[in-house]
């Protein structure tokens, strides 16, 4: 069967790429004129920056606004297993014929002239976005905030800072300080931005930002609180408290990220429909999904399988309170990670979390780090590692051994994405 016209497209618009990646808004800014300026056509847009926590903040988010029965844009990235999962139009995944269409034009308006594969697909989305009639546009940033390719909107309705950790330290600066800096580069004058929780450092510059922009600023801790109280998800604002169901989304973190999340519905005034919707029927994948189905769960059928696409300390940090959370079970790690991540502080928090690790690399990625340098770093923090050619291998010698074991696939979004195809 031959490859969806979009994947041929996608294909030519790697070959754009410049040789070094600077960041900077001239080649977004010149191909939207050239455009003709679609993100000046967008229903109201609400842009989310962070390091942690902003997909799924996004998908609460998103959850809720379509629980009050508003129709929502959503641009997120990267995609697990097909690019269309970047682009929702209207609550609906962009069609395949759509999706080529603007990639064409794009790619024609572009020239030949160098761009990068998500500076060009992100004017794509844009494109798109503008033709469909909605009531909200969620735009998730790529990388940092300031000069991210989503950052063109002028006045958006709101924008979200999640909390910000060391990650991209290469694009974005070597302190805490640095790359928050970097996030709160999406400020807008008098447009109110929530924030999530922060570390001291961050916070200050987020402060220090919104003052000098004239951003208001909604932050966790000071504007709004969220916290679990006896099995409930209590939430608490200037304009009173709520009493909801806890996240579907696992994981102690969600209570923040949803929290966010409901600062967000509640500046919009959504209502209660909202609220609810948002920490009940959220989805976002790869962010500790069970697998219950395809080659892998059939292949451990007493087993609990999850997958995981978080990939630096911060992530690290929160699944390991998250597994020691859960009920007591022989717990197995298997773990593929890009090299230009911080693999030891992703790993330490999680040590104490679990019995083992198994190695492998991540398929078709040549930024995979080498299954042995993951194995040996794991071996440096306490966990008892060794190495297996790819995900199935592994969880099936993990269950050949512990039956009714807990396996985490784990370390990458890349590696989620693989999964997710292979297991289809």
């Amino acid at each position: 069967m031959s490859a969806p016209a979009s994947d041929v497209i996608l294909d030519r618009m790697m070959a754009l790429h410049p040789k070094i990646i600077d960041l900077t808004l001239d080649r977004v800014w010149r191909l939207l004129d050239r455009l003709g300026n679609p993100q000046e056509a967008l229903p109201p847009v609400i842009h989310i920056a962070g390091t942690n926590g902003k997909g799924s903040s996004l998908a609460m988010l998103r959850a809720g606004l379509e629980g009050a029965r508003q129709r929502v844009h959503a641009y997120t990235s990267p995609h697990l297993a097909r690019f269309h999962e970047r682009i929702r139009l209207a609550g609906e995944l962009i069609p395949e014929p759509d999706l080529a269409a603007v990639l064409d034009e794009c790619y024609a308006a572009n020239g030949g002239a160098e761009i990068t594969y998500f500076e060009i697909t992100t004017c794509a989305a844009l494109l798109a976005m503008s033709r469909v009639p909605a009531d909200y546009t969620l735009l998730e940033v790529g990388l940092g905030g300031r000069l991210d390719a989503t950052n063109v909107i002028d006045r958006p309705a709101l924008t979200m800072i999640t909390p910000v950790s060391m990650d991209h330290q290469q694009f974005l600066g070597d302190t805490l300080a640095d790359i928050a800096a970097e996030k709160a580069g999406i400020l807008k004058p008098g447009v109110t931005c929530v924030v999530g929780p922060q570390a001291d450092p961050a916070l200050e510059v987020i402060e220090r930002t919104a003052a000098r922009t004239g951003s208001p600023l909604l932050a966790h801790g000071q504007h709004w609180h969220a916290a679990e109280e006896a099995g409930r998800l209590v939430y608490q604002d200037e304009t009173g408290l709520r009493d909801l169901p806890l996240p579907n989304l696992p994981g102690a973190h969600q209570i923040e990220n949803a929290g966010a999340a409901l600062a967000a519905l509640r500046h919009l005034q959504m209502g209660e429909a909202a609220y609810e919707a948002a920490v009940t029927r959220a989805e976002w994948p790869g962010r500790m999904q069970r697998l219950t189905t395809g080659p892998l769960a059939e292949a451990a059928p007493e087993a609990e399988l999850w997958l995981d696409g978080g990939h630096n300390a911060a992530a690290g940090q929160a699944l390991g309170r998250h597994l020691s959370s859960l009920a007591p079970r022989p717990t197995h790690l298997v773990c593929g990670m890009l090299n230009t991540k911080d693999i030891s502080g992703y790993l330490r928090p999680l040590a104490d979390a679990a019995d083992s690790l198994t190695a492998i690399d991540i398929p078709g990625e040549a930024n995979t780090l080498p299954a042995e340098q993951t194995a040996a770093a794991a071996a440096g923090v306490g966990l008892p590692a060794a190495t297996a050619p790819d995900a199935l291998s592994a969880v099936r010698r993990i269950t050949a051994r512990e039956p009714r074991a807990r396996v985490l696939i784990c370390g990458s979004l890349y590696l989620a994405g693989a999964v997710l195809r292979e297991n289809a």
